[in-house]
């Protein structure tokens, strides 16, 4: 409804354009017709007090008087003929009949003709009432039809620009869709017009990028797959080196190495969209403390209540395990997690997140800006594709007073 009645809508604009369209065109066409019909009856007009000119010169070359003008044919002569009528047989050549429209009489519109005669003016004239109120008539008509044609022509306007930018929105919306992760989504528009060929490009570019992002997904999989046997010959090795600070390094490096495999392989059985939830019961704020306090990093813990949902034990531990690491990796301390109801907010106290990450959401490999500290950033990756099997909603935020990282998770 806010689309049909916004003024900078695309309808609206082609409907204006079209109006003042039609509006200069009915003008055009209107006053066409008006200096048509005008000059059509001042032509006539005139040829008729021309013919009668010519009986009025003849009867006053004769010895009859004059008819009556009121009653029948005849001519005026004498102080009783305008002055402008006057001025004009006397600058015209002698002998020659001359015309001219009167509009500055009370009675109305005059149409004369004049010619001397033996030194006196001879003139006949016709009253142009009548013509005058059928060209009124004609310009009342006019307008009527040019109201009556927007009448028309307007809503006709907006329903055919509706029909094409209902297909726009249609393409649109397909757009949004794949940018908000439906790789299968298709216009699957059949004609061959603009808008077709906008919504084919649409759909090629939507293959295109399904496939590149399948590619890449596959060759996660297969590194991660790939890297796992010689990984875990690497842990049986490092677990049969001598004690030392250079073991301990060693065993970390692994350690970390061991963990970046098992997020890709996580990754990839997640971008396979084969992951089922297993919903159950769950004491939120039992299951909470214990993912916390697993992490062995101090974190403030607030739950309200007892509240209970249905939802993936195992997948919402890991869910609330990385965004507490998360936080204390890339954040400051305090860490303070709150369990209100079905949701679960988790937040720190640092930098907050990057403008990047906030606009395009987590992406694998990238953690934003250095002052978020180092990692691969695939946690919040992780804990964004598990959020989206359990069926909840992830939010990720900055706060103000004070600054930092905020995370939201409203389970469902």
């Amino acid at each position: 409804m806010r689309r049909l009645t916004d003024p900078r809508s695309l309808r609206w604009r082609i409907a204006a354009v079209v109006a003042v369209a039609a509006c200069a065109m009915a003008v055009g066409i209107g006053v066409l017709v008006h200096r048509t019909t005008v000059d059509r009856s001042r032509h006539i007009s005139a040829g008729y007090v021309l013919r009668e000119l010519d009986t009025a010169v003849s009867e006053f070359r004769g010895t009859r008087p004059p008819s009556d003008p009121v009653t029948g044919p005849g001519y005026l002569t004498g102080d009783v003929l305008p002055d402008r009528l006057r001025e004009l047989v006397s600058q015209g050549p002698a002998g020659t009949p001359v015309t001219w429209y009167d509009t500055e009489s009370r009675q109305g519109p005059w149409m004369w003709a004049a010619q001397r005669v033996d030194g006196e003016v001879v003139a006949t004239n016709l009253h142009m009432g009548a013509e005058q109120r059928s060209i009124e008539a004609l310009d009342r008509h006019i307008r009527y039809a040019a109201v009556a044609t927007l009448a028309v022509v307007v809503p006709l306007t907006l329903l055919a620009a509706e029909l094409v930018l209902r297909r726009l929105r249609r393409v649109a919306g397909t757009a949004r869709r794949i940018k908000q992760g439906d790789l299968d989504a298709r216009t699957r528009s059949g004609r061959h017009d603009e808008i077709g060929e906008i919504a084919s490009a649409v759909d090629l570019m939507a293959d295109a990028l399904r496939d590149r992002l399948r590619d890449e997904q596959r060759f996660t999989a297969d590194v991660a797959h790939e890297l796992r046997t010689p990984l875990t010959g690497l842990v049986t090795s490092a677990s049969l080196l001598p004690e030392g600070e250079a073991t301990d390094l060693v065993r970390d490096r692994v350690r970390v190495l061991h963990g970046l495999v098992d997020d890709l392989l996580e990754i990839s059985r997640l971008d396979a969209g084969t992951e089922e939830a297993d919903l159950r019961p769950v004491p939120l704020g039992e299951l909470v403390t214990e993912s916390v306090r697993r992490t062995g990093l101090e974190t403030r813990i607030s739950v309200a209540g007892h509240p209970v949902a249905a939802t993936d034990p195992r997948r919402l531990d890991r869910i609330v395990t990385n965004l507490v690491l998360n936080a204390h990796r890339h954040g400051a301390a305090p860490v303070e997690v709150t369990v209100h109801g079905t949701t679960i907010e988790v937040r720190d106290h640092g930098p907050g997140f990057p403008a990047e990450l906030l606009a395009h959401g987590p992406q694998r490999f990238r953690t934003g800006t250095t002052e978020r500290g180092r990692g691969h950033g695939l946690g919040l990756t992780i804990a964004l594709g598990q959020t989206d099997v359990l069926g909840a909603h992830l939010t990720l935020t900055n706060a103000t007073t004070p600054p930092g990282a905020v995370a939201t998770l409203v389970l469902p």
